[in-house]
């Protein structure tokens, strides 16, 4: 379904929202969606409003953001374009299964379309600030955190914000946000909070005009996990593994990861958070016992 936001902004809501603007004849996608399959409803919904496709931005490297874009290159000549470092997960979709396995090449079960989607050539590089692209004049936004060179953009006043903040029935149902950099994700939160537009639409959520509220909810979420892997660090006297405290974690927010992919994505979560309480100085890692330890540093 195509929900129009003005004249010349929409998103076709879904699991995955996808982002549209048109304006002289021409038209700008925000994300591509999982699959061929998702592409080919993209099409079909554009067709049906008689709406045109020449352009698509990818907002980061995650397979249900770009899994389309091979398709849409293919099939319908659509020119691709995303940040430097995402770019690279596009072209090179391996990298994700690769870095969820501690960097090994991957088991054949993190080799699926929901973790490594179609390779894609990025035809341009975005960079941060004004950009144009055929008739669009549109403002490209740095929002790391989620992932490590995601981006936002915003067209005629509307912020497509990616996967920089999750709608609040998204926050309730995964409890731990997938990231990759905990203090990038909340500064990239803090700089949304002050962005003037008309509106914003994340990846995983509503259209508000009023997004504000859904922000502070999204920063309290993860302060409060930062908070809760604090005070347990706290209570570990003589310190705690890093194994059993993300045990901890997945009881404490009742996380049950229902495969491999599941588990270590909330793994990777799990050690954004762990990295930025040793960053910050109230952590120390250490190897104990073969296992990598961890012990809380007073102040």
């Amino acid at each position: 379904m195509l929900t129009k936001i003005s004249d010349t902004c929409f998103y076709i809501k879904g699991h995955v929202n996808i982002g549209y603007a048109t304006i002289d004849g021409k038209g700008l996608l925000i994300d591509s969606g999982l699959d061929k399959g998702a592409a080919k409803k993209i099409i079909k919904i554009l067709k049906q409003h008689d709406l045109p496709i020449n352009f698509c931005i990818i907002t980061h490297g995650h397979v249900d953001h770009y899994g389309g874009a091979a398709y849409l290159q293919r099939e319908w000549g659509v020119k691709l374009f995303a940040s430097k470092i995402e770019s690279a997960f596009v072209q090179n979709p391996i990298l994700e299964p690769i870095y969820l396995w501690n960097g090994a090449m991957p088991i054949g079960e993190l080799r699926n379309k929901f973790l490594e989607g179609e390779e894609a050539h990025i035809n341009n590089i975005l960079n941060e600030g004004i950009q144009t692209m055929g008739p669009f004049l549109f403002e490209v936004l740095p929002f790391p955190g989620h992932s490590y060179g995601q981006i936002g953009i915003i067209f005629d006043g509307v912020l497509y914000a990616g996967d920089s903040y999750f709608g609040r029935k998204v926050l309730d149902k995964h409890k731990v946000p997938f990231i990759v950099d905990a203090k990038a994700t909340i500064n990239t939160l803090e700089k949304i909070s002050f962005i003037s537009c008309h509106g914003a639409i994340p990846g995983h959520g509503d259209f508000e005009v009023e997004f504000q509220k859904t922000i502070v909810e999204n920063i309290k979420c993860h302060e409060d996990i930062k908070s809760f892997l604090l005070t347990s660090l706290k209570n570990a006297k003589n310190g705690i593994s890093m194994d059993d405290l993300q045990t901890q974690l997945f009881l404490q927010y009742e996380l049950t990861p229902a495969n491999i992919g599941s588990w270590l994505l909330y793994r990777t979560s799990y050690t954004a958070y762990i990295s930025s309480l040793i960053e910050d100085g109230f952590v120390s890692v250490s190897i104990k016992d073969q296992k990598l330890f961890l012990n809380f540093e007073q102040n």
